[in-house]
């Protein structure tokens, strides 16, 4: 996760990964010190596959501004990461936290999964829908005080 903060910033790609690993094919061509390092890393194979920023009310007012995640997930790891929505807080161009929004979609002791959140969307009312690739399924999400 970064922060396009003006005009002719590099961030790596595909060159160098996660802002310290060189591409096993593209990493002689620029060193990792080089580009813009990443403000969050949210590890391999999390697969960060679609984002918004929360712009609606619905949610109670820690959640206005914040940007929220769909991790895929991985396929190909003997433990299996990702599969969850997450959270990220900011202040201006800083990033305060990254935690967990929802998860369930995987059995980590069983490392067996029903589904597999692709993107998130928030809509006019302000809830948040959420698209699983694996359940052939749209969740909505809301609050109610």
């Amino acid at each position: 996760m970064n922060v396009a903060s003006g005009k002719g910033k590099h961030f790596g790609y595909p060159y160098c990964h996660s802002g310290s690993i060189p591409d096993p094919d593209f990493g002689d061509q620029g060193k990792c010190s080089d580009f813009e390092s990443p403000l969050l890393k949210m590890g391999a194979h999390v697969a960060p596959l679609g984002l918004e920023f929360n712009t609606g009310s619905m949610f109670p007012t820690e959640y206005q501004g914040n940007v929220f995640v769909a991790l895929h997930g991985s396929w190909n790891r003997s433990e299996k990461v990702g599969y969850k929505i997450m959270r990220i807080t900011l202040d201006g161009t800083k990033i305060n936290s990254y935690e967990t929004f929802v998860e369930g979609w995987l059995d980590k002791e069983a490392q067996t999964s029903w589904g597999r959140p692709v993107d998130v969307e928030f809509m006019k009312d302000g809830s948040l829908l959420v698209s699983d690739d694996q359940a052939g399924l749209i969740y909505r999400i809301s609050y109610q005080n």
